[in-house]
């Protein structure tokens, strides 16, 4: 029993990381560093924390470039 639950989470954890992984080939960074990417990332964490109307304007962003995924 306990071995299908550790099972079950590392598929969930991976299926997470590939899906996290499409949205930097989706944004076009797929041949960035891992430390711009990463760096970018932190940035813009700590922008979104501290300001709600930025986290809104990378929201509008991303569903506008979801949106033109499924057209």
């Amino acid at each position: 029993m306990e071995r299908t639950r550790r099972s079950d989470d590392r598929k969930k954890d991976t299926r997470e990381k590939i899906q996290l992984g499409g949205l930097i080939v989706k944004a076009g960074l797929r041949y960035e560093k891992r430390a711009v990417l990463l760096g970018m990332l932190i940035d813009a964490g700590g922008r979104i924390r501290a300001s709600e109307n930025e986290r809104e304007r990378l929201a509008a962003i991303g569903a506008e470039a979801f949106g033109d995924e499924r057209e």
